[in-house]
């Protein structure tokens, strides 16, 4: 979809696949929980065909939240927004709202050190590796200042996590967990 949205010359067909999806109201005084009834409300008397109220629900456990985790990742989503019902809107980080992604764990093989810019300056900015699988991708995030300084070697063997893949097979958002160590 980004493609759509980016591309100089707009392709019509392609824009009436685009929606404008509704998830909150930010200048609604009222809770969570009112504010997800009022979207519904505006949004149906709109009666615009790219305009959609995000579907909101409850999960009754912890059980029944990891199974809905489970279908909407497998289906292409990220993760879930979890929100409490009865908070009000705020214009920042806050517990009220709580992302909720499941994630993987694979190894790499590093293959190069990837200067870092800005603030990481003079220290390793990502590592270049290599999955079992035969495929090269960066991992940038998830390293301590102490890791950028002294970073695994090449050849070194590390776990990282990751959210999903691309169509392509690279891992989604690849974090650095550790150093894989040879137990004696």
């Amino acid at each position: 979809m980004l493609s759509i949205v980016r591309d100089n010359q707009p392709d019509h067909k392609a824009w009436e696949k685009v929606k404008f999806m509704v998830f909150d109201l930010p200048d609604a005084k009222q809770p969570f929980s009112q504010r997800i009834r009022l979207i519904d409300q505006i949004v149906s008397a709109l009666n615009i065909p790219w305009l959609k109220a995000v579907k909101q629900w409850k999960e009754p456990s912890h059980g029944s939240l990891m199974r809905q985790l489970k279908v909407v990742t497998q289906a292409g989503a990220e993760g879930l927004m979890l929100h409490r019902g009865s908070s009000f809107y705020k214009w920042k980080r806050s517990g009220d709202l709580l992302k909720v992604k499941s994630y993987e764990d694979a190894e790499a093989v590093v293959i190069k050190h990837i200067d870092g810019k800005g603030k990481y300056t003079g220290l390793m900015g990502a590592l270049l590796v290599r999955s079992q699988s035969g495929l090269s991708f960066k991992i940038g995030t998830g390293f301590s200042d102490a890791e950028r300084r002294n970073p695994p070697k090449i050849g070194d063997t590390v776990t990282y996590q990751y959210h999903g893949k691309t169509r392509n097979g690279i891992p989604r958002f690849a974090s650095f967990l550790r150093r894989r160590t040879l137990e004696h």
